[in-house]
């Protein structure tokens, strides 16, 4: 286990796990405290349209991949005002149709990628152990403006999860802060799904803050303690996968569910 310490790419998966942690876990917290749990899922699976869209179309899939997220979250958001004006249909509903739409029809797409070479499973499961360099300097960079908007919108955000209507008595603009705040959660779904996948993203997003929410008393806590259970969970994940050739997204979402049933049956 100690040989490789020494091999750069197992940094570099470190710190690329790191990173996605750092933008997952606090725009978890707010999908748990707002009920959205569905929605990081719905956009995690619409991302593989977006890469099949961007190989078809000669695009990088990072950018396909981002495009595609923010487009799909914006017609979620449409979704969610026309419920509000009377949809016969629940929310749930109208994101579950979304998600099975999406990877659907974004495995429908890659099937006529023939000329190209690419790694469904990686895809679909993530590969945190072949993040480059220029992965982990995009990764940075969502981190700093992450943290950037978060501060500045912190107060505000946690207004319109309390109330909607406290927030727009205290002068919040309820739409626009969603909409930030739901664009924000798109690029943080196409940058991390190179390391647990389309299909384990949900789980990422929701499972430390989950944990984490039993040992917090305030939303700050909770938002840091997140990012240590899923820090524990990328170290372990890895490692392990790297043991006993594991594959290294669905290793790290094992680790740490098992650290939220720990959490839940010690707290009870």
């Amino acid at each position: 286990m100690i040989e490789y310490f020494s091999e750069p790419f197992v940094w570099r998966a470190l710190l690329g796990g790191l990173l996605t942690v750092l933008l997952t876990t606090p725009l978890g917290c707010f999908v748990i405290w707002q009920r959205m749990a569905y929605f990081g899922d719905a956009l995690a699976h619409s991302a593989l349209l977006g890469v099949a869209i961007g190989l078809l179309m000669g695009v990088n899939p990072n950018w396909s991949v981002l495009a595609g997220c923010i487009v799909v979250a914006l017609l979620l958001v449409q979704m969610q005002k026309h419920h509000r004006l009377g949809s016969e249909l629940s929310v749930d509903t109208h994101l579950g149709i979304v998600a099975h739409a999406g990877l659907a029809g974004g495995l429908v797409l890659l099937s006529f990628v023939d000329n190209i070479r690419f790694d469904l499973e990686a895809y679909l499961f993530g590969d945190v152990l072949t993040v480059t360099m220029p992965d982990l300097w995009r990764m940075l960079t969502a981190c700093v403006l992450l943290a950037l908007t978060l501060f500045k919108l912190w107060k505000p955000l946690l207004l319109l999860t309390i109330s909607e209507d406290v927030a727009r008595v205290e002068g919040v603009p309820v739409a626009r802060l969603r909409l930030i705040f739901i664009i924000m959660l798109a690029i943080v779904v196409a940058i991390a799904i190179q390391i647990v996948g389309v299909l384990l993203m949900g789980a990422l997003l929701i499972v430390p803050a989950a944990a984490a929410r039993r040992l917090s008393n305030t939303p700050e806590r909770m938002v840091l303690t997140g990012i240590l259970i899923g820090t524990i969970a990328v170290i372990a994940g890895v490692f392990s996968s790297l043991a006993w050739d594991l594959q290294t997204g669905p290793a790290i979402v094992l680790v740490a569910l098992s650290m939220f049933v720990f959490i839940q049956f010690k707290r009870s």
